[in-house]
């Protein structure tokens, strides 16, 4: 039997701060920066780039193949707690000069805090970074849709493929630059190459189907399923 479940209140580790309020007078740039951007750049001297504040959000800059071990002490420091990874994506700019950048948004629910990572990819060479994936199980899914739309590796993935192209899919990663906005073939032979992938042959019926999720719910719920109810009834 799984541990009871725990209510966790955001901000419960920040004693003495004020109640949270929304924000004005936000600057464009500058402002107060969030603290954990001293506290990893003092833990992190030789992996820490650079932050920035841009609309009171905290951007740190870091080596790209140190972001595993910071993203740990992010997670387990006693101070930082940073127990939410919201997303892990990707930004490529037009400028053919400035890096690709995989991007990391992480929340600390016990410090209400938010941190965006940023890590360089100079064009040119590999588009590899360290897999998150030891420390937030949650990754998995994102850094497969990075990978499938960027074409960035994350290294110790556990099951690195496409997410949402076929895993056959000749045309390359639609999100980059140099992708045609029509695609590198014919709208017909697009879909013949859709249409001839058999998803069995890569997937179990255990993904492709629900039938077993619909046995593990409630007795109750099954019954009004089973009836037609429909949704809001």
């Amino acid at each position: 039997m799984s541990a009871p479940f725990t209510v966790i209140h955001a901000g419960h580790a920040a004693t003495g701060e004020p109640a949270p309020r929304t924000p004005t007078q936000v600057p464009h740039r500058g402002g107060t920066a969030n603290p954990s951007a001293a506290r990893l750049q003092a833990q992190f001297p030789q992996f820490y780039e650079r932050h920035e504040v841009i609309w009171g959000d905290t951007t740190v800059y870091v080596r790209p193949e140190a972001i595993l071990d910071v993203v740990r002490w992010l997670h387990d420091d006693a101070g930082e707690q940073y127990d939410y990874l919201v997303d892990v994506t990707a930004v490529e700019y037009r400028d053919v000069e400035h890096p690709l950048e995989v991007v990391w948004h992480l929340r600390s629910l016990p410090f209400r805090r938010f941190l965006r990572l940023k890590a360089q990819l100079p064009k040119g060479t590999p588009l590899r970074v360290p897999s998150v994936w030891p420390v937030y199980r949650g990754a998995d899914w994102l850094e497969r849709e990075c990978f499938d739309m960027f074409g960035i590796s994350f290294e110790g993935h556990p099951d690195l493929r496409r997410i949402l192209m076929w895993e056959q899919y000749r045309e390359g990663y639609p999100l980059r630059k140099d992708f045609p906005l029509r695609g590198r073939f014919s709208r017909a032979e697009q879909l013949r190459q859709a249409l001839s992938q058999n998803p069995e042959a890569k997937y179990s019926m255990e993904e492709l189907t629900i039938a077993d999720a619909f046995e593990d719910l409630p007795q109750d719920m099954r019954q009004r399923l089973a009836g037609g109810e429909r949704t809001g009834e």
